[in-house]
């Protein structure tokens, strides 16, 4: 007889107090109608990646610290001689969270590793997708805590894309922003 006991701060809050308020925004008809956040997709392309095989390791390492999820390597998918590139040689690393951790992630970006960064006035809420999706680039893994500074070799970002279940930019905004996503300055 195992019962889940544990439910993430995020997970809890949505239930709670996202969904009736999107519910009342957006007059849906059911509470199963409301958007909710299907997956969170981080990936982070390896510069150098052809001529060194360790950058993707340390890329895969990074990544699996940040998310708490064991990260894998994008293969190519095609020759390009310019690049001296091959087909299926490692050249990016991409992680995709759902469920609990998932919410862990999302409390953390927002709660932590955002606020962290150097003259932080929101993110952009013009990097939607038309199909209610968001992408928000970081341009350094540091800002995250569980990075030790003093072992990374050198800075590069990544990209977090939150995919939701919303029809429209406009629901999938009010999601994020219910869920405590610091956008620059409201739509209204």
């Amino acid at each position: 007889m195992s019962t889940k006991t544990y439910i993430p701060r995020l997970a809890a809050k949505y239930k709670k107090d996202v969904v009736p308020t999107l519910v009342k925004k957006f007059s849906y008809s059911s509470v199963m109608k409301a958007p909710k956040l299907e997956k969170i997709c981080l990936n982070r392309g390896v510069n150098g990646a052809v001529s060194d095989k360790k950058l993707v390791d340390i890329a895969i390492d990074e990544l699996t610290i940040i998310t708490g999820q064991k990260a894998v390597a994008t293969m190519s998918k095609k020759d390009i001689s310019n690049f001296k590139l091959r087909k299926n040689m490692p050249i990016g690393v991409r992680v995709t969270l759902r469920g609990d951790k998932m919410y862990e992630f999302f409390d953390r970006l927002v709660a932590v590793a955002l606020p962290r960064v150097r003259d932080f006035k929101g993110v952009n809420e013009k990097s939607f997708d038309g199909r209610g999706n968001y992408t928000l680039g970081v341009t350094e893994q540091i800002i995250f805590p569980e990075i030790d500074i003093d072992k990374v070799n050198k800075i590069t970002g990544l990209d977090i894309t939150f995919v939701t279940t919303a029809n429209t930019d406009e629901e999938a905004y009010e999601l994020l922003k219910e869920m405590g996503m610091p956008f620059r300055n409201s739509r209204n």
